[in-house]
């Protein structure tokens, strides 16, 4: 019987910590793979992570989970920048830590200049750290090409040379060598990966700051020297929409890869994390909602998600697979980010009536979107919680 469901794993937190593997993920790995290996049901690994290679993380999963996973199963933050060809040949400047400038030629970008490469040919711009001070005034740059746009991968290394060299860009409206004249507003476009606030390693202490944390001190010193909102032409990677309807698409081309005839209906989107897996899951949910009712365009409006470009993107990306999937129902696990006690309906109250938001400024709060569908302990029983509901085994 072919599977009408498919599975959205979040990573860190869910099926590894750090670069540990969770007990339960290779056990409930074991009950989606056949005696040969091959995945009875699609998956889609969904990872906010964006400082790697997808073929990179693809055979960290492997090992990690002891099967064949392959990059096209995994979507990284970035991974829906290829929707964004507008910007493919523009000059934009890539910030972030790994791979950057290959990532960023895989998704389609013709034109990249690297934080590094900035930092050399404006010397005079990275004053923080006495050491990379030139000792001599260096001669006038000349040739440097023109920024179009920024492209912000995940946190840096160094957040204050990127903090400052993106708003040098932005104030200078892509020429940072130049004398500051107006300020220039709209600035520049924006594209940003991955809004978690915070993420899970193997460190005793509950949270690390994510690329969520650095948006917040971009927007923060940008409105302080402005006066203005820092605006993005995209944010993507989790919660965002246009993200899970990326993974909608490649759930439906495993299943017809597969030879699958019955179409999938429902997704089961397991994460740790309630500001990000879980109201990206429950945002989708009310997505499709929207859209078998025939008011996609409402639905859009009604979404806490700020407007957008990315938008008809998203649309247009639906026009291009069948819309069988119905439902998108959000798993949390407490082997991450999220913890609980005993008693799990106390958790879940707390979990609505949580009073700090750490979701993205551009996101509004809204307490049933953190609500999880289902509270389990780890991904096996996640699994098995979604076995028994298809009554699948």
């Amino acid at each position: 019987q072919p599977p009408a469901f498919g599975f959205l794993f979040d990573v860190d937190g869910v099926l590894v910590r750090g670069s540990q593997a969770v007990p339960a993920a290779r056990r409930a790995f074991q009950r989606l793979a056949d005696s040969s290996g091959r995945l009875r049901v699609p998956v889609v690994f969904l990872t906010n992570a964006g400082n790697c290679l997808r073929s990179a993380k693809a055979q960290e999963l492997s090992q990690a989970l002891g099967l064949q996973v392959s990059p096209e199963q995994v979507i990284l933050s970035h991974s829906p920048l290829r929707l964004f060809s507008q910007f493919h040949h523009k000059c934009m400047l890539v910030a972030g830590q790994g791979p950057v400038e290959e990532n960023a030629q895989n998704l389609g970008f013709k034109h990249v200049v690297s934080m590094e490469a900035l930092r050399k040919a404006y010397p005079l711009l990275d004053m923080v750290d006495l050491s990379r001070r030139p000792k001599e005034l260096p001669p006038p740059t000349t040739g440097f090409p023109t920024i179009e746009g920024v492209i912000l991968f995940g946190e840096p290394v160094r957040w204050e040379t990127s903090l400052q060299l993106i708003i040098d860009v932005l104030l200078s409206n892509g020429n940072p060598g130049t004398e500051l004249q107006d300020i220039p507003y709209p600035h520049l476009p924006v594209l940003a990966c991955n809004m978690d606030l915070l993420w899970m390693a193997e460190a005793k202490m509950p949270s690390r700051f994510g690329h969520g944390t650095f948006l917040l001190c971009l927007e923060t010193i940008y409105k302080k020297v402005t006066g203005r909102e820092l605006k993005y032409e995209a944010l993507i990677g989790k919660p965002s929409t246009v993200t899970y309807r990326y993974a909608e698409y490649l759930i439906q081309q495993q299943a017809e890869e597969q030879g699958w005839k019955s179409p999938i209906r429902r997704l089961y989107a397991v994460g740790d994390n309630p500001m990000s897996d879980i109201y990206g899951a429950n945002l989708y949910n009310n997505y499709l909602k929207s859209a078998h009712q025939n008011q996609i365009q409402a639905g859009v409006k009604r979404s806490p998600q700020a407007a957008s470009p990315q938008t008809e993107d998203h649309l247009e990306l639906r026009k291009d697979c069948n819309n069988s999937v119905e439902s998108c129902k959000s798993i949390l696990v407490c082997t991450g980010v999220y913890r609980h006690n005993a008693d799990v309906r106390s958790n879940t109250e707390e979990c609505m009536t949580e009073t700090v938001f750490h979701g993205h400024r551009d996101f509004c709060f809204d307490p049933s979107l953190v609500e999880a569908s289902y509270i389990v302990q780890d991904v096996n029983d996640a699994v098995d919680l979604a076995f028994k509901k298809e009554n699948w085994s």
